[in-house]
């Protein structure tokens, strides 16, 4: 055998592909890949066999097993839910200090646009006596729960690579997201479920688009799948008239073994993904349709979440996360893209706070009396808040990335506190400053990750979620 014949195992040189000679010498990326999803084991099993998905072990013991991100998306304002400013509404009308906006960036705003009060009222709750407003009379049942984050801020005043930023740790398209990250790390439970779903509920999809829960460069067997609402929960999912199951199966068996051929040649872990990806769709068939039949739930869970069996809300897609959580998957994200509030303020905030707050409390209590809500994390909150000064005549605000607030429950962290401290206008954080990149630390401490280790090189370099910044905020955790 010449040099060539060697180097080829007998192939035609017209079939070997750049990715083949990668993966077959041990030199790049390719091996990379495939030593972390498809080595094989000491019995020679198949590439194929060995599930990227399968259940892996965290760096350190976890205090959360799964997470439910909640995603206000568009801005909520932290000023008329959150964060009482009475001196905002002692100065309202007034121009703002001119050193407050010295070098600030907004995104439409008039640079002379005068203070805008609060436009509800606020009150102490819970054995904690965490201050929140009218608006969420359910949350404030639960704040002894949570742990209400005051001090957030991002680098972006957009839309889009705000939540780019929140979903990913950067405002650049094609990174993965956080919860392509988290199955990475820990893999999935569920055996005919995606890993990671995805819903969307508001007016509109969120403005970073399908990138928010996309895998970015690693295999795309760690992305996000959107499941709609009502009807099928994937489309497609149903089998065209005429083909029944065993036609379906015989057509997948055959083309499995074609995959299969193609990547015992190739040793390209995207055609194992694909392979994963026909056996996820059949086995879903059967599954998740019983999944999403919410009607399946006794009444009293269903008027605990404000549920309406056959019509898609919010409130179905937290009663749908509980459900997809219990059968194994592993993260659950719901975008409700409904808060961009540039004008018409009051009345947007009372119907997305009436959307949304009865059921993410309900999430809160059904978790915790199914002994779930122990190694369940929950996050609340949106990409930025919005400014402490007046848009859209008298009754909106802009974009704000300088201070905003998000909530956490669940998994290893500390119910009953509040963090971080804004200005008297609510413009900056002052005291106890978490950025996006110390929330992503935090949230991969809780599912037993060091921020740090969890990598993936990609040309040339390792990459993580956090990038090359961000700290685990201790404070928040029940054990540090």
């Amino acid at each position: 055998m010449n040099c060539q014949d060697h180097l080829l195992g007998g192939r035609n040189p017209l079939d070997v592909s750049r990715r083949w000679f990668l993966g077959q010498c041990g030199v790049g990326l390719g091996a990379m890949a495939l030593r972390e999803l498809i080595a094989a084991d000491a019995q020679g099993a198949s590439p194929a066999v060995v599930d990227p998905m399968a259940p892996k072990k965290p760096h350190f013991a976890p205090t959360a097993k799964r997470v439910i991100f909640l995603f206000m998306a568009g801005g909520p304002s932290h000023l008329e839910m959150f964060d009482d400013k009475p001196q905002l509404a002692k100065y309202n009308g007034s121009l703002p200090p001119a050193e407050l906006l010295k070098g600030y960036r907004s995104a439409f705003i008039n640079p002379d646009a005068t203070l805008l009060g609060p436009k509800f009222k606020f009150a102490r709750h819970g054995q904690c006596g965490t201050e929140v407003s009218e608006l969420l009379p359910h949350t404030a049942g639960v704040v002894d729960e949570i742990a209400v984050v005051k001090g957030m801020c991002t680098d972006s005043f957009n839309h889009a690579p705000g939540q780019l930023m929140m979903s990913t740790g950067s405002m650049i398209f094609g990174r993965p997201s956080l919860g392509a990250w988290t199955c990475y790390g820990l893999g999935s439970e569920a055996n005919d479920l995606p890993g990671f779903i995805v819903f969307s509920t508001g007016s509109k999809g969120p403005s970073g688009g399908n990138s928010n829960w996309g895998s970015g460069f690693l295999p795309t067997v760690y992305q996000g799948v959107k499941f709609r609402t009502g009807g099928d929960p994937v489309l497609y999912l149903s089998n065209p008239e005429g083909v029944d199951q065993a036609v379906q199966r015989d057509s997948l068996d055959a083309i499995h073994a074609l995959d299969q051929e193609r990547l015992d040649a190739m040793g390209d872990p995207e055609i194992a993904t694909r392979i994963n990806s026909y056996e996820t769709a059949y086995r879903m068939q059967m599954s998740a349709p019983d999944v999403m039949d919410v009607a399946r739930e006794p009444q009293h869970i269903l008027d605990l979440y404000g549920v309406e069996p056959g019509k898609g809300s919010f409130a179905g897609t937290c009663l749908l996360a509980r459900r997809l959580l219990e059968r194994g998957v592993r993260f659950v994200e719901i975008f409700h893209e409904a808060w961009d509030q540039h004008g018409n303020l009051t009345a947007d905030l009372k119907k997305n706070c009436a959307a949304t707050d009865r059921a993410c409390a309900a999430l809160i209590l059904d978790l915790k009396q199914r002994g779930m809500l122990d190694d369940t994390l929950v996050v609340w909150g949106g990409e930025f808040g919005r400014t402490p000064m007046v848009q859209g005549g008298s009754d909106g605000r802009d974009h704000h990335p300088n201070a905003f607030t998000m909530w956490l429950a669940g998994g290893g962290i500390k119910g009953g506190t509040s963090y971080g401290v804004t200005d008297d206008l609510g413009f900056s954080v002052v005291d106890e400053k978490v950025h996006v990149h110390d929330l992503n630390a935090t949230i991969l401490h809780a599912l037993g990750f060091d921020h740090e280790k969890l990598t993936y090189r990609f040309q040339g370099r390792d990459f993580r979620l956090t990038d090359v910044h961000g700290r685990v905020v201790k404070e928040l955790l029940a054990r540090a």
